[in-house]
């Protein structure tokens, strides 16, 4: 299994696997990633800027994750709330993993090839959001020690929860 940059080659697969999650989301009344997010340009678009990674096996993609060191604009504002620290810090966003390996814990090894990813570039600090009825991301976030923050609200003035954890 290797946790690697995504490449433009993985655009198709990658797509495949958001695809399936956004129906996912639909059929169980999860009002996230909706309305045609994220599609092919913005994964285009997080590959072109070095924040698309893939989870791979045996040259299947398993799942995809975007990491970005840019700050959120969206996080400058957290209501009921505060974050745990002012550091700088990576955001993790579009956690999606096929579907015929749900279930399988791939979740939690793309979010531990995160972490190991902050810490060897010298960030100490992941701020991540998801939406209130995501439970099994928000399983995710619990098992590996990220601490809820409060609420945030997303650019189309939708409202996540927000989770810290501070890597040291």
């Amino acid at each position: 299994m290797e946790f690697r940059k995504a490449t433009l080659k993985d655009v198709p697969q990658i797509m495949n696997i958001i695809y399936k999650a956004q129906e996912n989301f639909r059929i169980k009344g999860i009002d996230q990633w909706q309305n045609n997010y994220p599609n092919e340009e913005i994964i285009k678009d997080d590959i072109d800027k070095g924040y698309g990674f893939v989870l791979v096996d045996n040259d299947s993609i398993i799942g995809y994750v975007a990491i970005s060191f840019d700050g959120e604009e969206t996080y400058n504002k957290i209501y009921d709330g505060k974050w745990l620290s002012d550091l700088e810090y990576a955001v993790v966003h579009r956690v999606a993993i096929d579907e015929e390996y749900k279930g399988k814990g791939y979740s939690y090894i793309i979010m531990e090839n995160v972490e190991k990813y902050c810490t060897d570039n010298g960030v100490y600090s992941i701020k991540v959001d998801t939406h209130i009825k995501n439970i099994p991301m928000q399983k995710v976030l619990s098992r590996l020690n990220y601490n809820y923050c409060g609420k945030i609200y997303i650019r189309d003035g939708s409202e996540r929860i927000a989770f810290e954890k501070l890597l040291k």
